[in-house]
Formats: structure tokens, sequence, C-alpha cells
């Protein structure tokens, strides 16, 4: 019996996951990697620390489940979006570290080019608004900062990509013939692809002052790509399979039909709503982006609502102030008191993303009184969380004109009982958490799968699908409404901080 691998190069480490026809986990390896922040703002990783973190979980992974690559039919690749890296064709090396999506470095590049048309100038053409979120002016930044890098890039001799990028021109050679593709999920969180035509849109690149040269070829989701060069663990399997990991996770909920949705817990917060062949413009400071496109059929359309800081700020407790000792305990912590005290903690370290795209805002805690104590922080970090997803869900709900029945859930944070009891409560709809609540490394499976064969349709894909837990709605409605009153009032606090 083959199996089907996935490559999952998220923000804080890298995973190896294998699974079977029924969508089961097989094996499973995992490493984190470092963050680097150089200033305040800034957010860095090493590439090459991040190939060789995928190269030992792929080991790691065939080890675990005893093994080889013959047993593996193909492999499918899903990554941290955004994060941008400029490398030599030449050599491998990269020019400068990748930049991650949540670095805010290209603030004044972002507000320089909306002088001319404001921040949306290029929302009809690519879907998104001029933030410092997109790999467009990571780009143009590390062009115009670094020396000789735009003279090389002029010269044909670097190569751009996001991490999936990165992946598969170093899975397929590198030097020696790597292939430099990414697919249109990844192109369309860049700033710089045409979500009609989906290629590379003339006009963002002329502003941004990217030779296309560096550019990569834009592919479906789901196609044979290449195979693994030699050498390498998984050598000679099929890559067949490239989403950006909110998308993959799309794709690993089912959610092929317009109208459903999912909200995934990890870093940040994505949710994301399925709106069919057709881009929906957001008026409600949501995004436009790429859903999937399998094979030669038409590409499908999402909008998404992306929280930058949600699974992060509990690291932060736990890294930066030490009050506690792992992620798990948080909620152990906030369950030592009733309620949040009369506190708000707005997580806006990289700004504030959706629906506000305010690279002004800085974080904060309000409501602080003597009676405090860390247990009200912990619950007030969690309780952001959900606030945040209402917003997003509120938007989505008026750019779409569908109210949302339920929430699929999945990622890290949804096996915290009392956060996901709380989202419940303040978003009044159901939510339900898959069997497989890591679908973002199974809808990278999954593409791949399909693009070989291995499962034939999206219905033999929904057929893998199972509910493991749900949540009703409990709170009142009087109380909903003055939480989240509270929230919003809080949110205002931290706008303008930054001049």
């Amino acid at each position: 019996m083959k199996y089907i691998a996935a490559i999952d190069q998220g923000t804080t480490s890298t995973r190896c996951m294998i699974f079977d026809h029924a969508g089961n986990v097989v094996a499973v390896d995992q490493k984190e990697h470092e963050q680097i922040y150089p200033q305040p703002g800034w957010v860095e990783h090493n590439p090459l620390e991040i190939w060789m973190r995928t190269q030992e979980v792929i080991q790691g992974a065939l080890r675990e489940g005893s093994l080889s690559s013959e047993d593996i039919a193909a492999v499918g690749i899903t990554n941290q979006r955004e994060t941008t890296l400029v490398w030599d064709k030449n050599t491998g090396e990269s020019v400068y570290n990748a930049i991650v999506w949540q670095d805010t470095r290209t603030d004044e590049i972002c507000n320089t080019l909306a002088q001319t048309g404001g921040q949306d100038r290029f929302r009809p053409q690519v879907g998104l608004p001029l933030a410092t979120y997109f790999s467009g002016p990571k780009v143009k930044w590390i062009l115009d900062n670094i020396d000789g890098v735009r003279e090389r890039a002029e010269n044909g001799d670097l190569l751009f990509g996001n991490i999936d990028t990165w992946l598969v021109w170093n899975l397929t050679g590198g030097v020696n013939g790597g292939i430099h593709i990414t697919d249109v999920t990844n192109a369309s969180r860049t700033l710089i692809m045409n979500l009609e035509t989906l290629d590379w849109n003339e006009e963002t690149l002329a502003v941004l002052e990217i030779p296309k040269s560096m550019l990569p070829e834009i592919r479906p989701s789901s196609e044979r790509y290449g195979v693994v060069g030699a050498g390498l663990s998984l050598a000679g399997v099929p890559i067949a399979g490239i989403l950006g990991d909110q998308q993959a996770a799309m794709f690993g909920q089912t959610c092929y039909a317009p109208g459903e949705a999912k909200n995934t817990y990890g870093t940040g917060c994505f949710m994301l709503l399925n709106t069919g062949e057709t881009p929906v413009t957001s008026k409600n400071g949501l995004l436009t982006t790429l859903c999937y496109k399998v094979g030669n059929q038409p590409a499908v359309y999402a909008l998404e609502g992306s929280i930058a800081i949600t699974g992060a700020l509990v690291q932060w407790l736990r890294d930066n102030l030490g009050l506690i000792q792992s992620a798990p305990e948080v909620e152990t912590l906030a369950a030592t008191v009733e309620d949040n005290g009369g506190i708000y903690f707005i997580p806006a370290f990289s700004g504030l993303f959706a629906p506000y795209w305010r690279s002004d805002a800085r974080g904060a805690i309000v409501g602080m009184t003597r009676y405090v104590n860390k247990g009200h922080i912990a619950r007030a970090t969690l309780e952001a969380t959900a606030y945040q997803t209402r917003e997003v869900l509120e938007a989505m709900n008026q750019d779409s004109g569908v109210d949302l029945t339920a929430l699929k859930v999945d990622g890290g944070m949804v096996f915290n009982e009392s956060l996901m009891q709380f989202q419940a409560d303040i978003l009044n709809v159901p939510v339900i958490r898959p069997k497989v609540a890591e679908t973002t490394a199974l809808g990278a499976a999954y593409a791949a799968g399909l693009a070989i064969g291995y499962w034939k349709d999206f219905d033999e894909l929904r057929a893998n699908w199972g509910q493991d837990k749900a949540w009703e709605p409990q709170m009142d409605i009087e109380k909903r409404e003055k939480l989240y009153s509270g929230w919003k009032k809080a949110v205002t606090r931290t706008f303008d901080w930054i001049e």
C-alpha cells in the first residue's frame, strides 16, 4: 500500500506528515526553527535552516513509519505564505534572510506607494490592499537595501520565491536544474499576481521595480510538477501539490462548495470562505484570494480574513514573559479565574490585519486595575483570538451576504477546550473540530494525491472528513454583546501609536 507525504513548512516549525488513503496520519516528524528579530517589528528566518529542517523531518517521518521513498506515491507542499526570499540561482545562497509575513519594515514603502491611488490602488487587479503583509514590497526592500542585489537581479542571476518556491527548487535539484515555480494560491499573496489572468501583474511589477526574470512560473495547486532529485530521502517521488497554508487547510477541510468556510488557529488566525469561480471584491477589509486550482479546471476563489497574532500571543506569554512553561498551560492558568477581570489584550504586535489594516497600531492591555492577576492575562490572551475571529466573520457576512451557520476549525489551538467554547459563545454559531485537526498538511496531501489519481475526486475526499467534536453557543446575548463592545472600544486604543 502506498502513502502520500506532505511537507508543512510553517512560521515556527516544519513538519512532514504521511497519510493513508483514508486520510489517517501514518507518521509525523516536526522541528522548530529560529525566529530572528533584528529590530522591533522585523522578523526573519534563515532559509538554509528551513531547508535543513525540511530534510530532517522527511527522514524522521519515514523512519517513524518504517517507510522508504518507494512507499510514497507523491508529495505535496504547504507553506507559510508571504514570507519572502531572494537567492542566487548559480550558488543557491540567499542574498538576505527570509523576511517573514509578520515583518513590518516595508511600512514606509507601502505608505509612499499609497500616496498615489491610496491603500487600495492595486486591489482591483490583485485583490489585496497595500500592506506590509505581502511579498511584493518585501522584494522591493531587499532590492533597494542590500548592496549589489538590484544589479544582480537585473542581470538575471537572482530568483524570488515564497517558501514553497524555495523548497521545490531545492527538492528538484537546486543549482542543478531545480524548477522555479509557485502555485496560484501563493502567487495571489504577493500583491503582484492578477486575479483574472493568474499571471504576474505588469503594472504592479513596474511600480515596485521588480525584474520579471526573478519571478517563478505560476502553476495550478494540484498537478505533477517534477520529481525529487537524487540523493534526497524522497528521491524519485513526484511533487504534485502546492498550496499556501491557509488554502491547504481549506482543501483539507473539504470546503469545495461556495459558501463553505473554515478558520485555522496557528501563529495567526485565518478564516476563508469559498466564493466559487468568481473573485468577490471586499468592501469590509477582507482579502480576495485564490482558494485553489486543480489541474486545468477553473480557478476557485475565496474571501479571507487574516489575523496576525493568535497562537503567537500564547508563545509570547511563554517565551517573553515566562508566565507559562508550555503553550497548553495557558488554558490551566486561564481557568484559575472566572472572567477576564475587565481587561482586553489587543495583540497588534505587527499592526492590525483584517478588517482594519492599521500598520500604525501596536499591542496593548487595557482596563488594568490592582485586581488583575496572571490568570486574567492568560484568559484575555485566549479571548483575543475569539474576538478577532468575530470581527472577521462579521466582515465576511457583510461581503458575501450569507450568514455563516457553523464554523469548521483546525490548527493547534483547537485542542484548547475553553477557547473553543468561548469562540462558539462570542460568535453565536457552533464550532466544529474535525477528526484530523492538522488539516493544512492533509490538504497538501490531498492536492498531490488528486494530481496522480491516488484519490479520484472531491467526493472521495469528502468521505474522509469526520467530526471529532462540536461546541454549541451557551452565552446569553446581553453578556456576549457587552464583552464584544468592550473589545471594539479597546481596539481603538491601539491606533496611531507609530507615527
